[in-house]
C-alpha cells in the first residue's frame, strides 16, 4: 500500500511490479504520481511535462515580441530618417 500525497487515498502497488521513477495515477483524484521510494513505497506527485512545454511555449512568444519590437523600433528609425530628408 502506497499513500497518494494529493488525497491521501490508499493506491494499492506491488513492490515487486514497479521501480523508482516509474509513473502511476492514483484511482481516487486522478493526479499522476512517481514512485520515489520502494521499501516502503513512496509516491509524489509528478513533474507534467505538457507544464514544461507550456513554460517552452511562453519563452518563444517572449521571444517573438522582442523580435517584432525591434523590428518596430527599426521601423520608426526608418521613418525619422525619411522625414529628415523631406525637410
Amino acid at each position: 500500500m502506497a499513500i497518494c500525497p494529493e488525497c491521501d487515498a490508499e493506491i494499492e502497488v506491488d513492490e515487486y511490479d514497479v521501480d523508482k521513477g516509474d509513473l502511476l495515477s492514483c484511482p481516487e483524484c486522478g493526479s499522476n504520481l512517481e514512485v520515489t521510494g520502494l521499501t516502503p513505497i513512496e509516491l509524489d506527485v509528478a513533474s507534467d511535462d505538457e507544464d514544461d512545454d507550456d513554460d517552452d511555449d511562453d519563452d518563444e512568444e517572449e521571444a517573438d515580441a522582442e523580435v517584432t519590437d525591434e523590428l518596430d523600433l527599426e521601423e520608426d528609425e526608418e521613418k525619422e530618417e525619411e522625414e529628415d530628408w523631406d525637410e
